[in-house]
């Protein structure tokens, strides 16, 4: 049977089922938000190009339902490739995939007026996204790592306890504390 202490140490140190789901749906919202940008950006730039400042509502609406929906697909059918730790085979599957959709969707709901030289220059410029997004996730990691360490480094030297120190903990605490 555990003790009072490791419970509360497990519960502590682990998730609730709640706080899962708030961070795999922050994390959704992000992507679809970062995606959300990267194509609107691209019609705008082919809106234009073609001589008009204007862009439909009606677009911009399946570009987010699409993005929202391509997060969830990512998330839970692909496992979140675009975060692993390496490009391997089924994460460029994946990632072709993914692309496909996009261009598909693209050419489908007439975003680029059905023009398949720019549905095809779009899906490289979301292969070029996805590739971007791999990169930072992967920078940030490094990042996060070196900071863990030296966070770590940083509590480790600062716990020490002195060998020639000797009794209960209580007594080597009044004794740093003075």
């Amino acid at each position: 049977m555990k003790s009072r202490e490791e419970k509360e140490g497990r519960e502590w140190t682990r998730l609730s089922l709640l706080e899962r789901y708030l961070a795999a749906e922050i994390e959704i919202e992000f992507k679809a938000c970062l995606y959300f940008f990267c194509i609107l950006f691209f019609y705008s730039v082919y809106r234009l190009m073609c001589g008009s400042g204007e862009a439909s509502i009606l677009h911009m609406g399946e570009m987010i339902v699409l993005t929202y929906g391509m997060g969830y697909f990512q998330k839970y059918a692909l496992a979140g490739f675009d975060e692993a730790d390496r490009l391997g085979i089924r994460e460029i599957g994946s990632l072709l995939l993914c692309v496909g959709i996009y261009a598909a969707i693209s050419y489908l709901c007439a975003w680029f007026d059905r023009r398949v030289p720019v549905t095809v220059i779009y899906a490289v410029f979301m292969a070029l996204a996805y590739v971007c997004g791999y990169l930072v996730y992967k920078i940030k990691r490094a990042l996060d790592a070196k900071r863990l360490n030296e966070d770590l480094r940083a509590f480790q030297g600062r716990n020490t306890i002195d060998p020639g120190l000797h009794g209960s903990w209580r007594e080597r605490w009044t004794i740093k504390r003075q």
